[in-house]
Order: structure tokens, then C-alpha cells, then sequence
């Protein structure tokens, strides 16, 4: 009988934490999709804003094409989207930290509000860093190789699809001194061994910016350099953190093993 009021409590248990994870998912796409229908009658501009470094890379009165029928629609559309999502980046986590939270002991909540926020953070410096400086360099200096007989003109689809790329690859990389710190604060990598494959990381980064940007030196360098310092970052400020997060009862007895 026992076993089988504890059997009942399990699935009510689990149904109801269905029910709030649907709930906050509902709420986090609702204000996704509310951001997204007000963005909607800009869309051209928005675009238009995202393209800005590759146009002011062309020659002038240069322009960019789209082949497709419905490509000059749908691409647009595609790019509000993007930027609702990360217009709303703050709603949804805040949807996330409020599903977990309250099964989180204190010591908990003091490791996993900070990764949140400064990991969205540090996505959203990537982005911007490639947006208005590895753009302001790299079309140019692209550009300038084309031949005199050529006509530059790129295809909207695949601009977007490599800003995207670009995006994403900038943004992980800006990520790197959280994926330290996460790796030191749950003891899977030890801070010392970090340090040890140090020269290993930094031939690492130049290859994932040999494979991820375009084959130039200048585009590889902006990635590659960021990502070995950012790492350098994550090896200072994670025995901080761990410091900071330590569960109470992990203290009290490093006090009185030192005692």
C-alpha cells in the first residue's frame, strides 16, 4: 500500500513538473512571438541593418541580389526572428531560472544565476564584436581581392547563412571562460591541468578559426586570438567563482581540516 501511494506521488510529481515546464515554455514563445509581430513591419529595415557592413564594403551603388522567387520575403522574415529571439533572450532564461530554482539548494542558485547571465552576456558581446568590427574589416578586405572584370554582388541567402555562421562562431568562442569555469567548479578538469595544456589550446583555436571563418589571415586572427585570451580569462576567474559558489558544509570543513 505504501509502495503504491509513493508510486502515485512520483507520477503526480512528474506531471506537475510537465505542467510548469509547459507553462514556461508557453510563456517564454509568447513573448518571442508578441516581439516578433511588432518587429514585422520593420523587417526590411532590420535587414537592411544586418547587411550594412557588406554594402558599405561594396563599391559604390552596389547592391545585393536574391535568386530565389520568395527569397526578398522569407529572408527578412527569417532575420526578425532571429533578432526577436534574442530581443527576448532576457524573458526566456528568466523562464528557465524560475523552472529550475526551486529545486536548487542556495549555494546552488549562487552558481547557476551568474553562468546564466553572464553567459548570455558574453553571447551577446561575441555577436557584437563580430557585427561591428571582424565585419568592418574582413568585407573589405575580401572585396578588394575581387578582380576589376567582376561584378560583386552577393546572394542574400547565402549572406545571411554565413553572418549566421559568423554569429554563432563568435558567440561560442566569447563562451569560453564560462565552459572553464563550469569544467573547475564540478571537478571535471582540474585548474592545473588547464594550465598545463595551455600551448595545446592555442594551436586548437587557430584551427577552429581556420575551419569556421573564411581563408584569410585577418578573419582567422580575430577569432583565434579572442578565443586563446578569453581562455586566459576563464583560468583567472574560475577559483574565484569556485570560492564564491562553495557549499557551506564544503567550508566549514576546509576550516576545520586547516584548524
Amino acid at each position: 500500500m505504501a509502495e503504491e501511494n509513493n508510486t502515485a506521488g512520483t507520477e503526480d510529481s512528474f506531471i506537475s513538473h510537465l505542467i510548469e515546464l509547459r507553462s514556461r515554455v508557453v510563456k517564454a514563445a509568447a513573448v518571442v512571438l508578441v516581439v516578433f509581430l511588432c518587429m514585422m513591419p520593420f523587417a526590411a529595415h532590420i535587414f537592411d541593418v544586418l547587411a550594412a557592413p557588406m554594402i558599405h564594403a561594396l563599391p559604390v551603388g552596389s547592391k545585393m541580389i536574391a535568386t530565389g522567387v520568395i527569397t526578398p520575403f522569407l529572408i527578412p522574415i527569417k532575420v526578425t526572428m532571429l533578432v526577436a529571439v534574442l530581443v527576448s533572450l532576457p524573458w526566456v532564461l528568466y523562464q528557465m531560472w524560475a523552472f529550475v530554482a526551486p529545486g536548487l539548494y542556495t549555494h546552488e542558485k549562487k552558481l547557476i544565476a551568474p553562468l546564466v547571465i553572464s553567459s548570455s552576456a558574453l553571447f551577446i558581446v561575441g555577436v557584437a564584436f563580430c557585427y561591428f568590427f571582424v565585419f568592418g574589416v574582413v568585407f573589405p578586405f575580401i572585396n578588394n581581392f575581387a578582380p576589376k572584370s567582376v561584378s560583386v554582388a552577393p546572394d542574400i541567402d547565402s549572406y545571411v547563412d554565413f553572418v549566421l555562421t559568423m554569429f554563432i562562431a563568435f558567440g561560442v568562442t566569447f563562451e569560453v571562460p564560462v565552459i572553464v569555469i563550469v569544467l573547475v567548479r564540478m571537478g571535471l578538469v582540474p585548474l592545473q591541468k588547464l594550465k598545463q595544456i595551455r600551448p595545446y589550446v592555442i594551436v586548437g583555436a587557430f584551427v577552429v578559426a581556420a575551419v569556421v571563418t573564411p581563408p584569410d589571415v585577418m578573419s582567422q586572427l580575430m577569432l583565434a586570438v579572442p578565443l586563446v585570451l578569453l581562455y586566459e580569462v576563464g583560468l583567472i576567474v574560475a577559483p574565484i567563482f569556485e570560492r564564491a559558489t562553495r557549499a557551506p558544509d564544503s567550508e566549514e570543513a576546509k576550516s576545520s581540516a586547516a584548524e
